[in-house]
């Protein structure tokens, strides 16, 4: 029998290199609510390090407009929870008819612990031929907790 040791591949939390889609150009963006000092473009232009928060507490919803349908073929999203233990869910949707029916990519659950978990990377592999409306809704907190959502990147592809 032979043998080899092989070193376990390492999840990144670090943007992968992908030709990422110009949304400054692309898209118009509506979002429930926002920290000024974190607007919704620090999570979405490649530039801006400094990531989105919500202004209020509770789900919260970034939906990306795009006038000109977009295929996609990956959604790359990042948090960051460095402060609160709580249970975050996500649902990420798009629809092909400028948000008159929404089909569902995924919903998500994540545990964020201040001394363990608090950065969540999701890589979505997808195939969508023609979005008109990408749609991220964001409940901080399953168990009701009063803190403010945020989003530290989102990449599409």
């Amino acid at each position: 029998m032979r043998k080899r040791i092989i070193k376990p591949v390492q999840p990144t939390a670090e943007l992968p290199e992908d030709a990422w889609l110009d949304l400054d150009a692309l898209a118009e963006v509506e979002v429930t609510s926002e920290d000024p000092a974190h607007p919704i473009e620090s999570a979405l232009l490649p530039d801006e390090h400094a990531g989105w928060r919500a202004g209020d507490t509770g789900a919260q919803t970034i939906r990306l407009l795009f006038p000109e349908p977009q295929g996609l073929t990956r959604i790359w999203l990042k948090f960051l929870e460095s402060q609160a233990e709580r249970t975050q869910e996500y649902v990420l949707r798009w629809s092909p008819d400028g948000g008159a029916s929404f089909h569902e990519i995924v919903r998500q659950q994540w545990n964020f612990s201040p001394l363990g978990a608090t950065d969540e990377v999701e890589d979505h592999h997808v195939d969508l031929p023609a979005v008109t409306v990408l749609e991220l809704i964001v409940l901080p907190d399953i168990g009701g907790k009063p803190v403010t959502a945020s989003l530290q990147a989102m990449r599409l592809a």
